[in-house]
């Protein structure tokens, strides 16, 4: 009979913990939305500072009407090629800094635009388009098998393509 007792008690501290628990989750949640914080789900984690598009569409709707360049990176959360290039991008200030003159846009999933695969729907990968809606094919990194990959160490190839992308726009307009 003793020890029916203890079980019984015992059950009775799960279920009391478990209310204060859930007391204590709700209590959070309504503190950190009073804060205003920075949407990070769009960046992904390529630049929690900067501002990025939602969608494709939206992306080439404000490139147009910005007059601003926009810079496409594919990638994929679980693939370590598109992890390590992130770490080196939103560590990087300067292209931090740079990316401030580009509309953004972050993908993990392709569009149904064949442009942005030019050679094949390979992770990461980084396009630039113009204001005229043009895809830069001609911006490309170093790998003829895959044109628009970057690795980490091309990274200030990255930097300059970047340039590139600003400077061809203003000799154009």
């Amino acid at each position: 009979a003793m020890e029916k007792s203890y079980v019984s008690m015992f059950l009775l501290l799960v279920v009391i913990s478990c209310a204060l628990a859930k007391d204590a989750g709700k209590k959070d949640t309504k503190d950190t939305t009073a804060k205003p914080k920075l949407p990070q789900t769009l960046s992904r984690g390529w630049g929690d500072q900067l501002i990025w598009t939602q969608t494709y569409e939206e992306a080439l709707f404000r490139a147009k009407h910005s007059q601003k360049p926009l810079m496409i990176i594919h990638h994929l959360e679980e693939c370590p090629h598109s992890q390590a290039l992130k770490k080196v991008f939103a560590e990087n200030k300067d292209i931090q800094k740079l990316a401030e003159k580009f509309i953004l846009l972050n993908l993990v999933y392709e569009t149904t635009d064949k442009n942005l695969a030019p050679d094949g729907q390979y992770v990461p990968r980084v396009l630039f388009i113009d204001p005229s809606l043009t895809v830069r094919a001609d911006i490309t990194g170093r790998y003829s098998n895959r044109l628009y990959a970057y690795e980490p160490s091309d990274i200030s190839l990255l930097y300059s393509n970047m340039q590139k992308a600003l400077k061809l726009l203003k000799t154009e307009l």
